[in-house]
């Protein structure tokens, strides 16, 4: 089995490599590629993840090379988890909305769209490119936003599934409060990529007990100070948001604490030079300490499974990935991409039926459904107005005002990415 990773200079990678490493057994990768066009990071890299290989006993072969062509020729799946414009176009997103007092955050609000608008049309190349050397191979897209870029697969006929760690690093903190191993965990995870919502923490499987009032009940002091959100919110709701909801229930809060410190850019880049000095070190043959705070927490696990249950190897029966939504949510249109639990197989996802959505959700959920299908009309075709028309339909934006001076900034600092600005 042949897989690439596109992006695997990305200081990420030795997560997904040790995951590989582990999980042979659920997917047994025969040559993984890495390929990125930073041919220094590349090296780093790759050398660390043949030690990681060599220390855990993997037979498997790691190549690495900058031609994408080379690397996507003959691969069972390939593994999207690119940046483009790199952590420098991130501080960018994170900073220049705040000057409108808006939110400055990478997938939310109009730092999110900006990152939507450089990043589709070279996933799409990329995906292109996969579907002429191969078309039988599967795109497990990790590059955010994730809705929108997955949309942007699927509506062009590309063989894709998107992957968020969200719901996986929820169902290992559920796990670890009930006393019980994370396979008995199972999701009512609902909602958009970074828009969703647990409703129900089931033991055994999708027709198990509830026992998410216990858990709010028992553990909703902890649960609270994780999401950075009031207790008497969770209590309220009656269900866990994600983290990214703290984005739409505390917006003003957000910015004026983003406002008081360094972006999470600044941390990361700064991270990321710390990480690949440790990359370097010949004797270091697994992944650091360190690499638990960049993010992306148990992003091999999720890979692994989802990229084993595709190719027909393994994996869990139910998984939380990003699809079309094919009327599981009847409130959204049949090719939103939403985030939910699906039965995943070598014929792709598809989502387990969905019981009826609190007004509260569904309301937000179609809004930010509207934004991202004018975020992809404007990633696709370009222009200031269809810029100007996702950002206003934003709930974070929704004032002319705004939407006028964040699609200045957004041109502005992105316009050697944007080939029709």
């Amino acid at each position: 089995m042949k897989l690439t990773v596109v992006g695997g200079g990305s200081t990420y990678t030795p997560e997904l490599v040790d995951g590989f490493a582990r999980l042979r057994d659920t997917l047994p990768v025969g040559e993984l590629v890495l390929m990125d066009p930073a041919q220094d990071r590349l090296d780093l890299v790759g050398g660390l993840a043949r030690r990681i290989f060599a220390r855990q006993g993997h037979p498997g072969r790691i190549t690495t090379t900058t031609d994408l062509d080379r690397a996507v020729d003959g691969a069972d799946a390939v593994l999207l988890q690119l940046r483009v414009g790199g952590q420098a176009a991130r501080e960018q997103d994170e900073t220049w909305p705040l000057e409108c007092g808006c939110v400055g955050q990478e997938t939310t609000g109009a730092g999110g769209l900006a990152k939507a608008l450089r990043t589709v049309p070279v996933v799409l190349d990329i995906a292109e490119r996969v579907r002429r050397t191969n078309p039988q191979a599967w795109i497990i897209d990790f590059t955010n936003p994730v809705g929108i870029v997955t949309r942007a697969l699927l509506q062009a006929g590309h063989k894709a599934v998107g992957l968020c760690n969200v719901a996986i690093g929820l169902q290992r903190k559920f796990a670890a409060l009930l006393g019980v191993e994370p396979p008995e965990v199972h999701l009512d995870h609902m909602g958009l990529n970074h828009l969703t919502w647990e409703t129900g923490v089931r033991l055994g499987g999708p027709e198990g007990e509830d026992v998410l009032p216990k858990l709010l009940t028992d553990h909703g002091d902890t649960i609270a100070a994780d999401l950075r959100l009031p207790r008497a919110l969770l209590d309220r709701l009656g269900v866990v948001p994600s983290y990214y909801l703290r984005y739409y229930y505390a917006h003003d809060e957000v910015v004026r604490e983003l406002g008081t410190k360094p972006s999470r850019a600044a941390e990361v880049a700064a991270m990321e030079r710390q990480l690949l000095t440790m990359y370097a070190d010949p004797s270091l043959d697994e992944k650091p300490a360190l690499l638990a705070k960049r993010g992306g927490a148990y992003y091999s696990e999720a890979a692994v499974d989802l990229a084993a249950a595709l190719l027909g190897d393994g994996g869990t029966p139910y998984q939380v990935v990003n699809t079309y939504n094919r009327g599981t949510l009847p409130f959204l249109p049949d090719d939103a991409v939403i985030e939910v639990q699906a039965a995943v197989g070598p014929q792709g996802a598809s989502p387990l039926p969905a019981p009826s959505v609190d007004p509260l959700c569904a309301g937000l959920m179609a809004n930010v459904t509207a934004y991202e299908d004018l975020a992809l009309q404007a990633a696709l075709h370009g222009g200031r107005t269809r810029v100007f028309r996702a950002l206003l339909s934003h709930p974070l934006i929704g004032q002319y005002e705004y939407a006028e001076a964040l699609t200045d900034r957004l041109i502005a600092h992105n316009r050697e990415h944007l080939a029709w600005a």
